[in-house]
């Protein structure tokens, strides 16, 4: 039985790490190493060693990167449900600088072809679960048609809308019980559904009323959790649905670490998250926030991204219950 489902992508990453992000037309000396990785896998990856029951469903080619993904699902007790593809396995290119910071090029391949058809092809699957968690590097009809599901199903839906350059509409965001952007993503969602322009390094800054009413513009009967790396998170609820919070609105502040590697702390932060909904449903939504803030904070001190995740164990030891 599986609390959690996460719909999304599967990428091989190809990592250079350097002293400084490569300039337009330079070429510079970095460290290249391979791994696991996609916005989908890594936050099934995280949920898993979070501690929830996993499963992944995603898109594979027939070639070495699917066989990979396959081994490392089963490794991690990952419920693996992997539509076969005739593209190749997704790759991404990811260039790491001295103080952690990235920058990401997509190849989709396999998956571009997720479909809808796969998603709702074992209905069992929604029946036994809690939470289901989706991206947007997959097909958008395919998204939708999978949180729409969920919800019939009386599955709490969470939408991690990134990337931030991703296809989106309206009817979209008002299929998630959950929206996750990060400051990039919440500005670039701002500005396109409504019509509000603000830089996303302006955004950690706003006054709480300020980026609440702004939450609530853009998910007027959700909750919306906007991650701000360093400076922390900001949660938004609807006022008649504060998942057993005291107040519609607060800020929860960074955990101090050294961080080495910043990939994947999003995807970190949103495993942990659905993981933590599945584990206590009925736990205060700031509890959930809080633990998935420190596991997020424990991934970024490793290299990599799927394979930075930390477990449940780790986040105990450092942080406590």
């Amino acid at each position: 039985m599986n609390s959690v489902i996460v719909v999304g992508s599967f990428n091989v990453d190809h990592v250079w790490r350097c002293a400084e992000l490569p300039a337009l037309g330079a070429t510079i000396a970095g460290q290249y190493s391979t791994g696991p990785g996609g916005k989908g896998f890594n936050q099934a990856v995280a949920a898993a060693r979070a501690g929830g029951q996993t499963a992944f469903v995603c898109a594979l080619g027939d070639d070495a990167g699917g066989a990979l993904a396959r081994q490392l699902a089963g490794v991690d007790g990952i419920d693996l449900r992997a539509e076969p593809s005739d593209q190749p396995t997704g790759t991404a290119g990811i260039y790491v600088d001295a103080r952690g910071r990235n920058s990401i090029v997509i190849g989709a391949g396999a998956n571009g072809t997720l479909g809808v058809s796969h998603v709702g092809a074992d209905p069992a699957l929604l029946a036994d679960a809690t939470v289901l968690l989706a991206q947007l590097e997959s097909p958008v009809d395919t998204i939708e048609a999978a949180l729409a599901l969920a919800r019939e199903a009386g599955v709490v839906t969470v939408l991690n809308p990134a990337p931030a350059n991703a296809q989106s509409s309206i009817g979209l965001l008002r299929l998630a019980d959950l929206l996750t952007p990060n400051e990039t993503e919440f500005a670039a969602l701002l500005a396109r559904h409504v019509g509000e322009r603000i830089e996303a390094e302006q955004v950690a800054a706003l006054d709480g009323a300020r980026l609440h009413a702004l939450c609530r513009l853009l998910l007027p009967h959700g909750t919306v959790v906007v991650t701000l790396g360093s400076v922390g998170v900001f949660v938004s609820h609807a006022e008649d649905q504060l998942r057993g919070d005291g107040q519609p609105y607060y800020r929860i502040g960074a955990e101090s670490v050294t961080a080495s590697d910043t990939t994947g702390a999003g995807d970190a932060f949103n495993g942990a998250l659905v993981a933590a909904l599945a584990r206590a449903p009925d736990a205060p939504f700031a509890a959930h926030v809080r633990y998935a803030n420190r596991f997020a904070a424990l991934s970024t001190e490793r290299p990599g991204a799927a394979a930075s995740m930390p477990d449940h164990a780790a986040v105990l030891e450092r942080f406590g219950a």
